[in-house]
């Protein structure tokens, strides 16, 4: 046999899997099912590293439990709308849908040269027609069940562009593309109602225990479920203001009232106050997210109005209004304790206000105690609160809450962090929401049978605003109640609205309901989920709420859609950069004798940390150019090999020629087999080498099947090596076992090496092909050692390990390990007091 070449095997294997569709699911309903997904991609033209390891990953799986006898469903799709497709049209005059497209088609090419096991067959975007259709149907659906409403919210505005800005798209204060100062503004949008499940999606996280519990945890604080009192201060003006806080305990530790720069309050004072207007529109610069509101300085504004205290009406607590207090969040107004809250420290020190501590550490002395540059937010006793001093936290907690609801002046109340999902976005390439504005009838949901609401074929970007809303004929239409004239609403939906339902298509592409519910009850849910950990929150969080949705339009039976969720660690590279402080991309970088050079010159680079592969950087390595090198299994084994998935793997030019090397081995390993028994020659008895090498057949084959179970690639990896080595050792062996053990290493290899696996199966002298071979079973007799490895404790501690025959007599056992030098040492001559023995495990020793 020749050197293996992968470039022809490759090709030819993915033509042969392709011709016979060996991975198009089948719509026997009786099957037992596997659905493996791993997120899908943006079209943006090439695919890269994290692509490929993403999707190897879910390869493996969707092989691996093809061969085990699972009807698979491994779909693949497109999550097509989006920002750069706009940016592509509008900088360089081409139409959003060609460059989208044409980016479709080059990527899908990339992803075929990796030989997926995928069912194109079920392929979409989410920018076809057909796919938005559906998306538009359940849209007005979800409308008409209670879970689509209208109203007022805030949005980032670009004052020159006259458009709507995404959080990301606010930098330092400015619009992105324009530089422009951003404005907050109200305008009307569209929301889904997600906070009606806000307390079964927070309780059912507890379910999904083949989910990472980081995950978990990430999604629970989102959702942000807390209990605490709600209450009524009295205000100098004569009004009263409700506040939401989680710490009734520290009540006499207020030092001011906070309201946001939304709240009803502060508009009704910045209408007579110049001043508090100004601060509000500065606070509005800012932007609307969380996390630029929790990052920009603390300012507030002193309103001149007071609050008095709930338990002692003769103390005043000046009321300020803040630019870090939400109005989305509570009742847009807090009390601050600058004792026991960072956030209420730096505010309170920054405008010199008083700073009493209420919470005392334990033996503490609570007249001496102090709060420095740090809030102190531990355990302790409650001091300077009158009838609560020498209370626990939670006890004073539960003691304020009660005199409140007593006194009819607050109520215990469970408050969420989540907020309902704005779905509204003011550009154009993207899924047009199916409602029409009448002057006489209002919003009214676009007739099913005119869906789809299409894009225009062309958008034009020229100017500001959303072109959808200056086209000359596309949002003129008529009221499908009156018949009189009206416009259609030219907003389109977040991107996210898009993915959070495609996993329930998958099933079936071709329904002409947006969910075939026979193919959803038997698919659902995706059995293992795949993507990137940056996905935790949003993207998982909608789509839990869209399958809620979907079940109550009764379009599935479930309500989680990802029984197994895995995020993947990113592919990180070395960076260089020149004399110049520029950064250089791999492929102009040469090392030589531990340092690296510009290639071809002697001009020395630096070489930086290894970072997450990334074009700003410019330390990306493009699997095309990897896959011409060493072929699409090598970056694939190199992908699975040493680090443990969900860490960051780092590339380098070392490790894929090692893997190269490995892919050699096992074509030579079937090239110098020697003689070998038939196909479907089964070994007889055997002793000797013979005997140990079926052993280390069987270990491997258990082995390879627990890792792969569960998604502990690395470890199959290690496994397969060690098989390798056996087989390849000097021994004569058996011309069966050896078969045997050959076979097993490349059916192993099949779900991560998947075209040496065909040649090398075809090479042994098989007609049928590996993708259609069942996975083999270990005979269990064969996978037990005659031996085992005890350890040695000493009053508890590791001393030592020795390894002995399985069974042997507990005289035998104690008596070995007593002689251990470790042993000998830690008893100090000393004769134990006591020796127990558990058979074939450990022996504690007592001194």
């Amino acid at each position: 046999m020749a050197r293996y070449n992968a470039r022809e095997s490759e090709q030819h294997w993915q033509r042969e899997w392709d011709s016979r569709q060996s991975f198009a699911a089948s719509n026997d309903f009786t099957k037992p099912k596997a659905y493996v997904l791993e997120m899908f991609p943006y079209p943006s033209g090439r695919i890269h590293m994290g692509h490929v390891r993403n999707y190897t990953m879910g390869d493996v799986i969707a092989r691996f439990r093809k061969a085990q006898g699972f009807n698979v469903l491994h779909p693949m799709g497109w999550d097509a709308f989006g920002l750069p497709a706009e940016n592509a049209a509008r900088d360089k005059g081409v139409n959003p849908r060609d460059w989208t497209y044409d980016n479709i088609a080059a990527m899908r090419k990339e992803l075929k040269m990796m030989g997926l096991a995928i069912d194109w067959s079920r392929e979409f975007a989410t920018c076809d027609p057909e796919y938005y259709a559906q998306q538009q149907k359940l849209f007005v659906e979800f409308f008409k069940a209670g879970l689509v409403y209208r109203a007022e919210a805030d949005v980032n505005w670009d004052p020159v562009d006259h458009t709507v800005l995404a959080n990301e798209q606010v930098i330092d204060g400015k619009g992105w593309r324009s530089g422009a100062p951003v404005e907050r503004k109200k305008l009307s949008q569209w929301f889904f109602r997600i906070t009606a499940y806000s307390d079964d999606l927070l309780s059912a996280l507890d379910t999904l225990d083949r989910w990472p519990e980081k995950v978990r945890t990430m999604q629970k604080n989102w959702i942000g479920r807390s209990e605490g009192l709600r209450f009524t201060f009295d205000l100098s003006n004569g009004r009263k203001i409700d506040v939401f806080t989680t710490r009734p305990d520290t009540l006499f530790g207020a030092s001011f009232v906070a309201i946001s720069p939304d709240h009803p309050l502060a508009t009704e004072i910045a209408k007579s106050n110049p001043k508090a207007a100004g601060f509000i529109e500065e606070c509005h610069r800012i932007g609307t997210s969380e996390a630029a509101i929790e990052t920009a300085e603390k300012l507030g504004f002193d309103t001149g109005i007071t609050a008095a205290h709930p338990f002692d009406e003769n103390w005043k607590l000046p009321v300020m209004i803040a630019n870090f207090v939400l109005m989305g969040y509570g009742t847009g107004a807090i009390f601050g304790c600058p004792a026991h809250d960072q956030r209420d420290l730096d505010f309170a020190n920054k405008y010199k206000l008083p700073v009493l501590p209420v919470v005392v550490p334990e033996g503490e002395d609570a007249k001496a105690f102090k709060v420095g540059k740090d809030a102190y937010t531990g355990p302790g006793k409650l001091a300077n609160s009158q009838f609560l001093d020498g209370l626990d936290v939670d006890t004073a907690k539960a003691e304020v809450i009660n005199r409140m609801e007593r006194e009819k002046r607050g109520t215990r109340t469970v408050n969420y962090r989540l907020r309902d999902w704005l779905v509204s976005r003011q550009r154009p390439w993207g899924c047009p929401i199916p409602m029409i504005r009448c002057e006489k009838c209002g919003y009214v949901p676009v007739p099913e049978d005119q869906l789809p609401v299409k894009l225009p074929d062309e958008i034009k970007f020229e100017g500001a605003g959303n072109p959808l809303a200056s086209h000359p004929t596309w949002k003129h239409t008529s009221c499908p109640q009156c018949g009189g004239k009206a416009e259609r609403e030219t907003d389109t939906c977040d991107t996210f609205v898009d993915s959070s339902w495609y996993f329930a298509r998958f099933a079936d592409p071709k329904s002409e309901a947006p969910v075939n519910k026979n193919a959803t009850d038997y698919w659902m849910p995706v059995d293992q989920y795949i993507g990137g950990i940056e996905h935790a929150i949003l993207h998982l969080l909608y789509a839990r709420f869209f399958t809620r949705g979907l079940h109550k339009l009764g379009y599935t039976t479930i309500d989680e859609p990802f029984a197994g969720l895995f995020t993947q660690g990113m592919v990180c590279h070395e960076t260089y950069k020149n004399g110049n402080g520029e950064w250089v991309t791999p492929d102009e970088v040469e090392k030589r004798d531990g340092k690296a050079f510009l290639t071809g010159t002697n001009v020395e680079v630096t070489i930086g940390s290894s970072e997450k592969m990334s074009k700003s950087k410019k330390n990306v390595i493009a699997p095309e150019t990897i896959i011409g090198v060493y072929g699409a299994d090598t970056i694939r084994w190199f992908m699975l090999s040493d680090t443990p998935p969900e860490r960051d793997i780092e590339w380098t030019d070392e490790g894929a020629s090692g893997c190269w090397r490995f892919v050699q081995r096992i074509w030579r390993l079937i090239d110098e087999a020697g003689e070998l028994a038939a196909p479907g020659t089964k070994p007889g008895i055997v002793e000797g080498a013979s005997l140990e090498l079926r052993r280390a057949t069987h270990k491997a084959i258990a082995a390879v099947t627990d890792d792969l179970e569960h998604l502990r690639f690395n470890r199959a990896v290690a496994q397969i090596y060690t098989l390798a080595g056996a087989i390849g050792g000097d021994a004569k062996v058996d011309p069966a076992a050896k078969r045997e053990a050959l076979e097993a290493l490349v059916l192993l290899c099949g779900p991560m090496m998947p075209h040496l696996a065909e040649s090398c199966w075809q090479a042994l002298g098989h007609k049928t092909m590996v993708a259609d071979t069942a996975w083999p079973k270990a005979e269990l007799a064969l996978t037990q050692s005659d031996t085992v490895t005890y350890a040695v404790q000493v009053s508890g501690k590791l001393r030592g390990t020795f390894e002995i025959a399985k069974g042997s007599p507990k005289e035998i056992v104690e008596a070995t390990a007593l002689a251990l030098e470790p042993i000998q040492r830690a008893l100090d001559g000393k004769a134990p007091k006591r020796v127990i023995v558990v058979p074939d495990r450990i022996v504690n020793i007592v001194a």
